[in-house]
């Protein structure tokens, strides 16, 4: 069954257009990524399907509700985390964790065992009268999200949940992601960080407010069938790209971390099983730039540049 439809979605700001046509389904149980650069669209849609902003045309169901016809009822059937912090920093924590419960209209023993629930997951049992503001980043974005399914709803949006937060605190955070799912919830969660996108079921890549691509990880990947990757090691990148830009057989180059990534043409054969590796480094020292050079599998990096830049054409 799928959670969320969406057909032909756009949001203008007078003659920006912030999303564009964007289509997509969103399976019940999914961890849906919504990846991006900033300003790419990927909170506006966001904050449409939540029913905070009406669509200028197109539509969305969110549980089957449409959102631009009923968004407060789209409201009560969804757990929302903007990628802001949007607890009250002067309130405690058990301070927020009720007035939330309020909202949600948590009373009794469901109160009682949903508060449980918040403090264990969030890790701040014996924390609850620290005032939120002073809490940790991680810390704090492990409260809004307990905040945020209080009322256990059965779809969650999550907005960078996980910017600015250490990598140990990121893959705690994404833990908690991957126990929702595994209980039913539905999950769309937008990033911009490559490597939590792989923690994803299927990732939509939103540019300029159109949807460029769309698709599990490995399907993303296929991009690059008949086209093998080079991984290039060499103390001057910026000369080693240059050489190779220069060289018959590559594409396209960019820097990856330390390394160039040199993405072979179609026609340059399969670099796995050639000695176009060796060769290539061959030609960089008689360059006179000391390198090696090894076939490798795409990256989701790889993934998102090359279906950008092909966007953008």
């Amino acid at each position: 069954m799928n959670a969320i439809e969406v057909e032909q979605l756009t949001r203008r700001f007078g003659a920006f257009v912030a999303v564009d046509r964007v289509s997509f389904e969103v399976r019940q149980g999914e961890i849906f990524g919504f990846l991006g650069a900033n300003g790419a669209g990927k909170s506006t849609t966001i904050r449409m399907l939540c029913g905070l902003l009406r669509p200028s045309s197109g539509a969305a169901r969110v549980g089957g509700i449409d959102v631009g016809r009923r968004p407060e009822d789209v409201k009560q059937r969804i757990g929302y985390m903007s990628q802001r912090f949007s607890l009250y920093e002067k309130l405690t924590v058990d301070q927020n964790i009720a007035f939330f419960a309020g909202i949600y209209g948590l009373r009794g023993e469901r109160f009682a065992a949903r508060r449980a629930f918040a403090l264990e997951m969030a890790g701040l049992r014996g924390r609850e009268s620290v005032l939120a503001g002073s809490l940790s980043a991680g810390w704090r974005q492990r409260l809004s999200l307990g905040c945020a399914i209080l009322h256990e709803p059965p779809i969650v949006f999550l907005d960078e949940p996980t910017g600015g937060v250490d990598p140990l605190s990121r893959r705690r955070f994404w833990r908690l992601i991957s126990e929702l799912a595994r209980t039913g919830t539905t999950v769309l969660v937008t990033t911009h960080y490559l490597d939590e996108a792989e923690h994803c079921h299927r990732i939509a890549i939103i540019h300029a407010g159109r949807l460029a691509a769309l698709g599990t990880v490995a399907e993303l990947k296929g991009v690059f069938a008949g086209r093998p990757i080079l991984e290039v090691r060499a103390p001057q990148p910026v000369e080693a790209m240059r050489l190779l830009d220069g060289m018959p057989e590559v594409e396209k180059t960019s820097v990856f971390g330390t390394a160039v990534h040199a993405v072979l043409r179609p026609d340059a054969g399969a670099a796995q099983t050639s000695p176009l590796p060796d060769e290539i480094a061959g030609r960089l020292r008689g360059a006179g730039v000391a390198a090696t050079c090894r076939a490798v599998d795409p990256s989701l990096e790889d993934v998102f540049l090359d279906i950008v830049e092909r966007s953008g054409r």
